[in-house]
């Protein structure tokens, strides 16, 4: 009888260890859910998923679900990775973290693509210099986008401003000024509204010397600033974040690929992203919050009806204005949907993909083109074939290749993204133990430079898909 009566307490006192244990796993749950979501809306986009639905044609012309999910994954980001630098307070630790995030998969894919995909069916670029030093020095340092280099994967333009943004983070707490997201996030949505088609686009090279040098000189810049970063010297760690900084404003201001108009977009909606997350942590008020972010929506809403017509458009890739403005708003609409969310426990099939969310932003595009090799269909026109079919076999080849792009990414995502995240942590740790990183005291003067404690998690978004109506591939 004894103990009978004692299972129910035994349950219970279980039952609040397991509700312990899952918290922190938890709390940014509602962050994977909409990554996750984003990542398939991206795949979806590039396997031309209108083209399979009546008046699909009308919907694409008012919505881009590519551009949707970037933004989504823009905002997701602006959100979690300044947080994951002041919880660790240690810039090194978060580039470490970054290199051994980005690009043991990014590499995998792109070996996969280059030796198992023919030549008809490839997905990587090489503007016809396939493994030139300029074509690597540019993709090694995701910042082809803004340096004239052909992407090495059409998709991974998006990465050239996730890139951006860690300068921009890095250099801001190396000087103390990380709390000022609300300016910042104010100021570069102002400049897409009112100078979105007068910076200039590539400015700074228009020859092939041109180019050449801006590479070495932009390798230079950017492996002396993340050495400072490595050092854990606090001096040297400012220094590394001034460089990588002032590389950051000089080619977003000069250099871009892009229209102005959406590289300041970009970078106004992650630091609204960072806005949400102070307000949410008491760093700031809300009503200075509410006002900087919702300037920030309108402003990326009225940029696409003001510019993103016509050839801009076309620039862009998402080819009319409705199709760019009606796609902001949603994704902005999501964030507040899952933020209001966050409290609850959201479907475990959600979280999980929003794990495997990078791998499926990376392999989407080849394992499609694999696919297509393997069936020996078009790969240009295959879904003609699929649209001819009746209903339900359609759809049985769209649900196909979704199970095997997710089983494909949880592969990667077990066998590569996880044991290389936990080397990194493993390899931070022992850097720390034999050279412990000193202090970064803000430089301004009254700066307050207390981190907020937030729940260990390493799996940040870093990567989004394209933001058009067909892949980017230069």
């Amino acid at each position: 009888m004894t103990i009978i009566r004692s299972l129910p307490r035994w349950g219970a006192h279980k039952e609040r260890r397991a509700d312990r244990a899952a918290a922190p796993a938890s709390r940014l749950g509602w962050l994977d859910a909409l990554r996750g979501i984003a990542a398939l809306a991206v795949a979806a986009h590039h396997f031309e998923i209108f083209r399979l639905i009546p008046k699909g044609d009308v919907i694409a012309a008012h919505f881009d679900l590519g551009f949707y999910g970037v933004i989504a994954f823009f905002i997701v980001s602006g959100y979690i990775i300044p947080a994951s630098l002041e919880r660790r307070g240690d810039v090194r630790a978060f580039w470490i973290g970054r290199v051994f995030r980005i690009y043991p998969a990014l590499i995998v894919t792109v070996l996969f693509a280059e030796f198992v995909l023919p030549l008809s069916y490839q997905v990587v670029s090489y503007d016809g210099v396939p493994y030139h030093k300029l074509w690597l020095a540019a993709n090694g340092l995701l910042l082809s986008d803004m340096l004239g280099v052909v992407n090495a994967l059409g998709i991974s333009w998006t990465l050239a401003y996730e890139m951006l943004f860690y300068f921009f983070v890095s250099s801001l707490f190396t000087v103390g000024w990380h709390r000022r997201s609300t300016p910042i996030a104010v100021a570069a949505g102002a400049i897409a509204l009112v100078l979105g088609v007068w910076i200039p686009s590539y400015s700074l090279n228009h020859t092939l010397t041109e180019t050449n040098n801006l590479v070495a000189a932009t390798v230079v810049v950017v492996v002396m600033g993340v050495l400072c970063m490595l050092s854990g010297n606090a001096p040297l760690a400012r220094v590394g974040g001034l460089l990588l900084g002032g590389l950051g404003l000089l080619l977003v201001f000069t250099n871009g690929r892009d229209p102005a108009y959406e590289s300041f977009t970009i970078l106004a909606t992650m630091f609204a992203g960072t806005v949400i997350y102070r307000a949410q942590h008491g760093q700031i008020e809300r009503i200075e919050a509410w006002l900087s972010v919702g300037f920030v929506v309108v402003a990326g809403a009225m940029v696409g009806w003001m510019y993103n017509r016509d050839a801009m458009a076309r620039a862009t890739s998402t080819f009319t204005w409705p199709a760019w403005t009606n796609a902001y708003l949603a994704a902005w609409a999501s964030f507040g949907l899952f933020f209001l969310l966050r409290n609850r426990r959201l479907p475990r099939v959600l979280t999980w993909l929003g794990a495997v969310s990078f791998s499926v932003y990376l392999l989407h595009w080849p394992v499609k083109k694999f696919l297509l090799w393997r069936l020996g269909w078009d790969s240009n026109h295959y879904y003609v074939k699929l649209a001819a079919m009746p209903f339900a076999e359609r759809w049985s080849w769209v649900a196909g290749y979704v199970a095997v792009l997710l089983v494909v990414c949880w592969v990667v995502y077990r066998l590569v993204e996880m044991p290389f995240q936990n080397l990194g942590r493993k390899l931070t740790k022992a850097v720390n133990r034999r050279w412990p990183p000193q202090s970064l005291e803000p430089a301004a003067p009254g700066a307050p430079s207390a981190a907020v404690p937030v729940p260990r998690q390493d799996s940040e978004l870093v990567g989004a898909g394209s933001s058009g109506g067909a892949e980017r591939s230069g």
